[in-house]
């Protein structure tokens, strides 16, 4: 009875595992912006166990990931930017599915949502 359960046990948590979502890599996004414009970012995750570091990027630069994780195919991060010596955060949250990120980023004045597709 008590190799069942250990067999069962050690099964359960090889699932945990093998459900991480792997988000290393290069993703890309087109996110709506002011005046129905939209901007192309560029996301550069590499993934560590339940850390996640990487950049973001646009047309304005590039900025390093803070406070990154992975929980299954869950993913956070925050990005910081300056702008003319404003601090402003970025939070972001995603739900990872095959080659797409379902991403919402909220700025403080409300979330937006988007898609970021794998890069090939």
């Amino acid at each position: 009875m008590k190799s069942t359960l250990l067999a069962f046990m050690a099964l359960i948590c090889f699932t945990f595992v093998a459900a991480a979502a792997d988000v290393t890599g290069k993703w890309t996004a087109e996110i709506p912006g002011r005046g129905g414009n939209t901007q192309t970012t560029t996301f550069t995750f590499k993934a560590d166990g339940a850390k996640l570091e990487g950049t973001v990027a646009n047309q304005r630069g590039e900025n390093p990931i803070t406070e990154g994780k992975v929980d299954g195919d869950k993913i956070s991060f925050v990005q910081v930017m300056n702008f003319n010596g404003n601090e402003m955060k970025m939070t972001y949250t995603g739900v990872v599915k095959g080659d797409t990120i379902e991403i919402t980023r909220d700025n403080g004045r409300g979330p937006a949502t988007f898609t970021a597709k794998k890069a090939q």
